[in-house]
């Protein structure tokens, strides 16, 4: 399926510029409408984790900070979203009224939960984007980026801090034979068709069907190298595949998020996690 609709997280974090520039060089490379949200905490959320009832006698001036202070970041991170639009030249609007223009952009703000809001918003998008903050590099996980993988059912780009210069056109995608791994494949068909070099990448002696996913890749006219690496003998498997990665000159890696029980290292053990961790190139990443 084509990539016609891109949401950006914006939370106004340290990894935010990194974040919105990515996804308007994505906006441009698929002519896509880009839509950026922000969301706010909710004042009754505050009040709960602080321990201060509605009723509390400190409770309307905290609301009152609270708000001050979310008013305040979502003005400067929409000012931050116009003026990176701005520069790479996308009009503001919706898509349906200007799909054949080029690309658009819009700005959207919502209150509550962020990782419940992203992960709702973003199954009416083609393409999710986050930015990887030194949060995510310190921690295992973050709440945004887990419920985005497990709830949204949409393929999900980790943008590094410092945007790079290019995206998709050297790509390498990691290869178990796992149904995550075909759906990471399948999601990102249509960077692969843009490509100008895809490798293959596997691990290991055992049959995982790499030759099968090249030759379903060349009935989608993308001709894929396969490049069979050995077994990681105590080396670790995310660091060998960012190493790969890196020898082919990739601009970005494609990984299933897989692991092993319980969902949260599910979700970010072993690969993914060290990937998610470490790499210094744009993730595509799909559960």
């Amino acid at each position: 399926m084509p990539i016609r609709t891109i949401l950006v997280a914006a939370s106004g974090g340290g990894a935010t510029a990194g974040a919105i520039d990515l996804g308007c060089q994505l906006a441009h490379r698929f002519g896509a409408h880009l839509e950026g949200l922000h969301v706010t905490p909710d004042p009754r959320a505050v009040l709960a984790a602080t321990g201060e009832g509605l009723g509390g006698p400190g409770a309307a001036g905290l609301v009152e900070a609270v708000m001050a202070d979310a008013a305040a970041k979502a003005a400067a991170t929409r000012g931050l979203f116009d003026e990176i639009v701005r520069r790479h030249g996308i009009a503001h609007g919706n898509l349906p009224q200007l799909r054949g223009h080029g690309p658009s952009a819009i700005w959207r703000e919502e209150m509550g939960a962020t990782g419940a809001l992203v992960a709702g918003r973003g199954r009416f998008f083609d393409l999710v984007v986050l930015g990887r903050s030194d949060r995510v590099v310190r921690e295992p996980h973050t709440d945004t980026i887990e419920e985005t993988l497990a709830r949204c059912g949409r393929p999900l780009v980790l943008a590094p801090t410092e945007p790079p210069s290019g995206i998709g056109y050297v790509v390498a995608v990691a290869w178990n034979g796992s149904p995550q791994a075909v759906r990471a494949l399948a999601a990102a068909l249509p960077f692969l068709e843009q490509a100008n070099a895809v490798s293959l990448i596997t691990v290991g002696d055992g049959d995982v069907g790499g030759g099968s996913a090249v030759d379903y890749l060349a009935w989608h006219g993308v001709n894929a190298a396969l490049r069979q690496l050995p077994p990681a003998k105590g080396r670790h498997l995310g660091r060998i595949l960012l190493e790969a990665a890196r020898e082919v000159g990739a601009d970005l890696l494609v990984m299933g998020a897989y692991g092993r029980a319980p969902w949260r290292e599910q979700l970010f053990g072993g690969a993914t996690r060290t990937a998610l961790a470490t790499a210094p190139l744009p993730l595509l990443l799909m559960h």
